[in-house]
């Protein structure tokens, strides 16, 4: 459905943009993701392209009313390709003077505030650390305001439902998105159906009459001066879903098991921001899936390790606490050569550091959190999306290689939603298995000559019993072996395997100019760094943008890109990771641009450095 097809919104009061940035803020106990989600399934279904940046507070609950209980959901719409969730909101709506206070310095200038002013008492004042009345001392100035009563208006709304005070404020968050629906003339019928499905008598009742109550009042006092309308986006041709990286790795593995012909078995201990994957994939019993929830993280790598012994697609999920704890368990993975997938969702470190917020701390741990020479398989997802096909890739190299290998995302794509066009199913390719069946000639570590792989025997297999364990194994048999020169030789061996998967990899190619400032990334930063370099072409910039999934194997034809630009600049989300390793790798003058600050990049922050970066070549 059109905007201008929705009730009240006239094309003659509409006025037509390419795109917004609207970000809903509130307690954690607000519902603000709740309805930033609506807003967000709404938004796809009239066509926009879009991104969605979900951002938690760290405390499970905060005291309400601080700045540490602020929790945030932004979305990107547009009627173009959205690669981001956007710098600067245009819109805010803010249920309290915390979530004003935490969100007004990202706000666009002269953009538009609405605030719910029934909470905007001194004792909210006092909470959020302010000094005064932000909608009297003229800090607001440079805004549009929309002062709305929102928990008095809710109360009038639901009004003889028999719903107590706190339940009935339980409901704003349905009034203010009615009254964001009529704003850019988005249809209620999708989020009608979904209260009616998920709340029982009388709070389906309840939520229904606050969303409608909220698009009549916006409609009716004449709130904003206009509307607005973002024309449905020119997607390529298909069906689209919303998906968030966590869901494009659950679906991914459930496709890989299917396409292996493997039962997928995931081992995980719950920890923020991978706790939905163990949730979610949970409900695919049907599918031949087993998911086990450990006492631990290092129960679960265990765990995990013995299912791909077993002959499973064997999966742990985590994140970088996780990870340190697995470490013993991936290295007896390098030992004895069995496919095993780890998904890392990163997220702020080190120790707990930030639990709900996103970083790209865990490529070192990664490459080489495990003792002695314990070569493995390291990519990464780029966008929410993309977690489906590296979810895939990561499966498929594990089984052709036989070695445990790490699939890294983080906070952002995790909970980041964007759609997605279904694949066709028959068309994604089979991946290969090759149990070893056959005990004529049977070793256990005699090596395929082209992917140096050993074979996959499975326990009780008549006639293929062999050693599995951590000690160092001979050549071919697998015996235990003390032998300094075989240990030497096994040890290249292993590394040489890994070093192989570039062969199948495709090489590096840059998009944009073949000379000037070269922006290297990799993982969630593509889509911030692709609109940075594109906008900085289009300003006579000479430069281009190379994306790296595989950060171990490298892929071919990296250092000829590399030595062929005057500069390289590497943004990361960490103190500078993968920008040292590349210049101790190459030998060349790459340029780290580094933030740690929860946030992923901005595109202006990004653009900003481009064009110094530019003006000292």
């Amino acid at each position: 459905m059109h905007a201008d097809a929705s009730p009240g919104a006239s094309s003659s009061a509409r006025q037509v943009i390419d795109d917004v940035v609207v970000r809903f803020a509130g307690d954690s106990g607000d519902g603000m993701q709740l309805t930033g989600d609506q807003f967000t399934r709404t938004t796809a279904v009239h066509g926009n392209d879009l991104a969605t940046f979900p951002d938690f507070p760290a405390e499970i609950r905060a005291p309400a009313g601080t700045l540490a209980g602020v929790s945030g959901f932004q979305i990107h719409f547009s009627s173009h390709d959205v690669h981001t969730p956007g710098d600067e909101p245009g819109v805010l709506i803010a249920m309290n003077p915390a979530a004003l206070a935490a969100n007004l310095r990202d706000l666009k200038r002269g953009g538009l505030i609405i605030v719910n002013t029934d909470k905007f008492t001194d004792r909210d004042f006092e909470k959020a650390g302010l000094q005064g009345n932000p909608l009297e001392d003229g800090s607001l100035d440079a805004f549009t305001v929309v002062p709305v009563q929102l928990s008095v208006l809710t109360k009038g709304a639901v009004e003889g439902l028999g719903l107590g005070a706190k339940e009935t404020d339980r409901c704003k968050n349905f009034f203010a998105l009615g009254m964001t629906y009529w704003l850019f003339g988005r249809d209620m019928g999708q989020t009608e159906a979904w209260i009616k499905s998920k709340f029982k008598a009388p709070f389906d009742d309840a939520n229904l009459r606050a969303l409608h109550a909220g698009f009549a009042y916006a409609e009716t006092v004449e709130l904003f001066h206009a509307g607005y309308e973002i024309p449905p986006a020119r997607l390529a041709p298909g069906t689209y879903r919303n998906i968030t990286g966590n869901q494009a790795v659950v679906l991914g593995l459930v496709t890989a098991s299917q396409k292996s012909g493997r039962p997928l078995f995931l081992g995980a201990y719950p920890i923020t921001p991978a706790s939905d994957i163990l949730h979610m994939l949970s409900v695919y019993k049907d599918f031949g899936v087993v998911t086990f929830q450990a006492e631990d993280e290092i129960a679960a790598a265990g765990a995990t390790l013995g299912a791909a012994w077993g002959g499973a697609i064997a999966v742990t999920s985590t994140s970088g606490p996780g990870v340190a704890l697995k470490g013993e368990a991936l290295g007896l993975a390098v030992m004895t050569e069995l496919p095993m997938v780890l998904i890392d969702v990163q997220r702020g470190g080190p120790s707990t550091g930030l639990p709900t917020k996103t970083e790209q701390s865990d490529l070192h741990i990664a490459l080489y959190g495990r003792h002695g020479d314990a070569p493995a398989p390291v990519l990464a997802a780029r966008s929410p999306g993309d977690c489906f096909d590296a979810t895939l890739e990561a499966v498929r190299i594990a089984i052709q290689y036989m070695t445990p290998v790490i699939l890294l995302t983080d906070g952002y794509l995790a909970n980041g939603a964007e759609p997605w066009r279904l694949p066709d199913v028959d068309a994604i390719p089979a991946i290969p298995v090759h149990l070893a069946t056959d005990p004529e000639g049977f070793l256990p570590y005699k090596r395929d000559p082209e992917t140096l792989s050993r074979p996959w025997a499975l326990p009780g297999t008549p006639g293929l019993e062999h050693r599995i364990g951590g000690l160092e194994k001979a050549k071919d048999t697998g015996n235990v072996s003390y032998d300094g020169v075989n240990h030497e030789a096994m040890s290249r061996l292993r590394q040489e395997k890994i070093e192989r998967i570039a062969r199948s990899l495709p090489a590096a190619e840059p998009e944009g100019d073949p000379d000037g400032l070269l922006v290297v990334s990799w993982g969630g930063t593509y889509g911030a760094v692709h609109t940075a370099v594109a906008q900085a072409r289009k300003g006579g910039i000479r430069c281009a943008h190379l994306h790296l999934r595989w950060l171990n194997p490298l892929p071919p034809g990296l250092a000829e890109v590399l030595a062929r630009y005057g500069q390289v600049l590497v943004p990361e989300l960490n103190m500078g990771q993968l920008g040292p390793l590349l210049r101790a790798r190459f030998a060349l003058p790459i340029q780290s641009y580094t933030k740690i600050q929860g946030q992923p990049f901005k595109v202006s922050e990004l653009l900003a450095r481009i064009q110094i970066q530019a003006s000292q070549a």
